[in-house]
């Protein structure tokens, strides 16, 4: 009883503890999202500046202004591009009649400086609601600037449970607020809790209060099982207490499961999203025990990371999938091959060359294979990944950048790192067909991609509304539970071997996207 007691009060403790944890890493995580969807509209528009002052249109000339019109017209999250004086007061604009909504204009000397000094951040005054000012100097002497409207739905990202007791505010590094999203703007929140993100590249700030009260009763389902577990470990104290394999016994666990082979790839397929046509599959780590029981890779992907396990958890996969895959690899050269790498793995000593003998061995064409650098932790090393990425593309391998839009490398990143794909996250796919300023971000991504000469790949859809409007912003592949889950080779073979069966039968081309 006693031992009983005394796990039922440490259970109480930690599963408190555990859920103020996991309230903090979701809120923090979702400050994160909102600076990420901040600097990609900031990233846009100075883009956009560049290609206007690259194409020599940083003028007032009719002409000029005319084809400035142009771009905005195509940029919806860019409302006006203006040409300014060193000091900052405005010469001429794009759409002069947008001037008269200004409420106020901030000299130069109080603009806020981006990290790099390449950019100044400002808030426009507006009636009816303020912008984003972005300006860039193209000459001693003159500057452009790009305003971009602050949408609330920007920052309307809070869990239904928390919507009405919380606000979501953006802000330059100064003080001056752009953006603020509550539903109550007249409710204060006395007993708040902040979590606050500030860029690392620009003068930007993010902040989420939610009121105490709120977070007390918000996901804390897991209380009472954890209570359950609690008690019984007390119970089973004694038994647990001799036993050593109590704290060494989930990284045993993964080295018996590496030595015995028990790590196998599940197949999702990737697929053309206007025909269902299927051009290739990602594989996903599965632990399939000796009784037949499949492990959730959330229950040992993590302790794999941290523990260096991961390495060859994900060389075993590769190797197994090129291996059931070769036939399909063999009979279809544009069929493509994608693997998760994280960074740890890509930057460490000899991964090239082992990527390049697993490929030669199982006689597989590099151009077939696409190397996803996943961002759950950042590159460090941003010339050293870029240096390893542009050695695989020289032998032919093909890189994607995984979770792109709410991991850690904003546009300039991207740019940098070269690789061919983005992945869009599931985030987004989620709330496209319900927010607006989603579509904007998925716009703004597949322009980059076009400059940047790079492929797009939608993760996570699920329906067919989902299918349309990833198709109207531009992006041609996706994959997602709308054609299948993660499925093990032979039935991932039988999908195949069906949707090659319906083409070879002389279906139409837009096939039905069912698995």
């Amino acid at each position: 009883m006693a031992s009983t007691a005394a796990f039922g009060f440490a259970g109480h403790f930690a599963a408190t503890s555990f859920i103020r944890d996991q309230q903090a890493r979701h809120l923090d995580e979702l400050t994160e999202v909102v600076m990420r969807r901040s600097e990609f509209a900031v990233d846009f528009a100075t883009a956009s500046l560049d290609e206007l002052a690259g194409r020599k249109l940083a003028t007032c000339d009719p002409a000029s202004l005319q084809a400035i019109r142009l771009h905005v017209y195509q940029r919806s999250a860019v409302k006006d591009v203006r040409l300014v004086n060193s000091d900052g007061s405005v010469i001429c604009s794009a759409y002069s009649e947008t001037l008269e909504f200004d409420k106020g204009w901030v000299d130069r000397a109080d603009m806020s400086t981006s990290r790099d000094g390449r950019l100044l951040l400002f808030r426009v005054e507006q009636f009816g609601g303020d912008a984003l000012g972005v300006l860039r100097d193209v000459g001693d002497n003159r500057a452009l600037v790009a305003i971009l409207g602050i949408n609330a739905n920007l920052f309307d990202i809070m869990p239904a449970e928390l919507r009405a007791h919380s606000e979501v505010q953006l802000a330059l590094d100064n003080g001056a607020q752009l953006g603020e999203f509550t539903l109550d703007p007249d409710k204060a929140l006395p007993h708040a809790v902040a979590f606050e993100k500030s860029s690392a590249r620009l003068p930007l700030r993010t902040v989420i209060r939610v009121d105490k009260t709120a977070l007390s009763t918000w996901n804390s389902e897991a209380y009472w099982p954890a209570m359950a577990v609690s008690l019984a470990l007390g119970v089973l104290f004694g038994v647990l207490l001799s036993r050593t394999r109590r704290t060494e016994g989930p990284v045993a666990d993964l080295d018996r499961g590496l030595a015995r082979g028990e790590f196998t790839p599940y197949f999702q397929p990737i697929f053309e999203l206007r025909t269902g046509q299927i051009r290739g599959c990602e594989i996903l780590a599965r632990w399939v025990r000796e009784d037949g029981s499949v492990v959730p890779p959330m229950n040992f992907i993590p302790l794999a990371e941290s523990s260096g396990r991961i390495q060859g958890m994900t060389w075993q996969i590769l190797g197994r999938a090129l291996s059931d895959l070769q036939p399909q690899l063999k009979a279809d050269k544009e069929f493509k091959l994608s693997f998760n790498v994280v960074p740890k793995h890509l930057l460490s000593a000899g991964f090239v060359e082992t990527l390049r003998g697993t490929v030669t061995a199982a006689r597989i064409s590099a151009r077939q294979i696409v190397v996803e650098v996943t961002e759950r932790d950042e590159l460090e090393d941003l010339a050293r990944a870029a240096a390893v990425v542009n050695e695989l593309r020289d032998y032919g391998f093909r890189v994607a950048i995984d979770d792109v839009g709410v991991g850690h490398s904003g546009l300039s990143r991207l740019k940098g790192l070269g690789a061919n794909t983005i992945k869009i996250d599931k985030f987004f796919v989620d709330t496209i067909t319900v927010d607006a300023s989603t579509t904007t971000i998925v716009e703004m991504l597949v322009a980059l991609a076009r400059d940047l000469h790079m492929t797009m790949v939608a993760e996570g859809i699920e329906t067919e509304d989902q299918v349309h409007a990833l198709i109207a912003c531009g992006v041609d592949e996706g994959q997602g539970y709308l054609v299948a889950p993660p499925l093990p080779f032979g039935k991932f073979a039988e999908l195949l071997e069906k949707r090659s069966s319906t083409v070879s039968a002389g279906a139409p081309q837009d096939v039905e996207l069912v698995a």
